[in-house]
């Protein structure tokens, strides 16, 4: 396969530099010379290796124990999809203001994701940023534990804090990799750098036994070449050099690839999503089904200013290609303004969207064809099939593919009701469930015993104050 190919000869000419002298070693063992500024050359044979080393399978649970679901090759459901992800600002259901993420909104967050059914997994939603503790990214995970059973997807910069948050999740849960609720999730510096804090978090990761996502963020024209094909070849290697780290760590590694790719739009100095960004996602999904291995890809948000039609038309976008493609996880829905604005009210419209998504990616089964021709005798040229068995028998199937947001109305209904607006109604709907949310049964406990972890930890480490 020429993308493989070409990406095994930016790996062995071109490199990769690894910026942490403890991974340098890991590749000297096997590689050995002397990496001049830290470039290094990986040969071709090492990249078989890790192939043939991964897992082509990851079971993740959730809090409970119970298995939510497997990504890579026994995966059945389609497409996983979780919200998030690492917002600063958090943007009003009501009326689309924004406010500095706070503690109180990793929990508003994190509870929506947890109400929501089309969600799966809840991905670290936000940066508290009024934090004086230095262990902001400790309360958030603790947050996002108390607040869902649901698995979770965890973004953590700081790799002090990356190892807290590990412990006060075994302090709180017992044994972590027995059956895995969290996905740590990583990115190397595009392009072509394994950065030290990534390569620590994933030693302290991989020792624990734990599952973890390395996933590459590339923007076209700027960080990655200008083309597509350009742009999957060098996210490629990127993400083969993270998979022969993982298998040199610890051979048999589980290990989830994936691309977030997007294009750098000059004229207002930002990244956006396309449909050459779509392609990308979509071609990153079927190499890693080519190589066996499995696969997190990007999640179409990021592109709106509220619940809008640029938001709305990136989401059925992403979804859409996702579901029917090859997709393994989207893992970060929910984001406005290149993902630093948390929106409620663009999460509950996704989850309406994915439940569409998922019935037409579903397609359907032809029926016997003695009922099916039954039906149409029954009623015959032109007769009505309003009242016939089949249609009695089915109709509330059918019914609840609808939206579960907006009633159906007709010209007179909506003129009777008031002329009322869709985004109105989205809106409504979305304060209702934040009103309401469906919490775990502990969230107390695990709020309280964490409280007392954190605060015993910041007596440990005076110097996190």
């Amino acid at each position: 396969m020429r993308v493989h190919q070409d990406s095994l000869k930016v790996l062995s000419h071109t490199g990769v530099r690894v910026d942490s002298k403890r991974a340098r070693g890991i590749f000297s063992k096997v590689i050995g010379g002397i990496f001049q500024d830290n470039i290094i050359r990986i040969p071709s044979e090492l990249v078989e290796q890790a192939l043939q080393s991964v897992p082509s399978n990851v079971r993740i649970y959730n809090r409970n124990g119970d298995l939510s679901f497997s990504l890579g090759e026994e995966q059945s459901s389609g497409t996983v999809y979780g919200i998030g992800v690492t917002n600063s600002w958090f943007q009003d259901p009501e009326n689309d203001t924004l406010a500095p993420f706070t503690r109180a909104h990793i929990g508003t967050a994190t509870s929506l994701g947890n109400t929501l059914s089309q969600f799966d997994i809840v991905s670290t939603p936000g940066v508290i940023q009024n934090d004086v503790s230095q262990l902001g990214e400790v309360t958030a995970t603790l947050e996002m534990m108390a607040n869902t059973s649901k698995p979770l997807s965890l973004l953590i910069s700081e790799p002090k804090q990356f190892d807290q948050a590990l412990e006060m999740m075994e302090h709180l849960h017992g044994n972590l990799s027995e059956k895995p609720f969290i996905l740590p999730y990583f990115n190397p510096i595009t392009p072509l750098v394994i950065n030290e804090d990534t390569s620590d978090k994933m030693f302290t990761t991989i020792e624990r036994g734990l599952p973890f996502i390395y996933s590459s963020y590339g923007m076209s024209g700027a960080t990655a070449p200008i083309s597509a094909d350009g742009t999957l070849v060098m996210l490629n290697a990127e993400l083969l050099a993270g998979l022969v780290l993982s298998q040199l760590i610890q051979p048999g590694s589980p290990t989830i690839l994936g691309c977030l790719p997007s294009v750098f739009e000059m004229q207002n100095m930002i990244s956006a999503y396309t449909s050459q960004t779509m392609l990308v996602n979509l071609a990153c999904a079927e190499m890693m089904e080519h190589y066996h291995i499995p696969h997190a890809g990007t999640s179409g948000s990021g592109t709106g200013w509220g619940p809008d039609l640029l938001a709305g038309g990136t989401l059925w976008m992403n979804h859409l290609t996702s579901s029917m493609g090859r997709v393994g996880l989207a893992p970060f829905v929910g984001g406005n303004f290149d993902s630093q604005a948390f929106s409620p009210t663009n999460v509950v419209y996704a989850n309406e969207v994915i439940r569409q998504v998922r019935q037409l990616a579903g397609g359907f089964v032809l029926g016997d064809d003695s009922d099916l021709l039954q039906d149409i005798d029954s009623v015959g040229p032109g007769g009505s099939f309003l009242m016939s068995e089949a249609t009695l028998a089915h109709y509330r199937d059918v019914h609840e593919q609808h939206s579960q947001i907006w009633p159906g109305y007709s010209l007179d209904q909506w003129q009777a009701e008031g002329s009322p607006d869709a985004i109105s109604r989205l809106r409504e709907h979305t304060l209702n469930l934040l009103n309401d949310p469906k919490l775990p049964g502990d969230q107390e406990s695990i709020l309280s015993r964490g409280e007392d972890f954190i605060n015993h930890s910041t007596t440990r480490f005076p110097q996190n104050r």
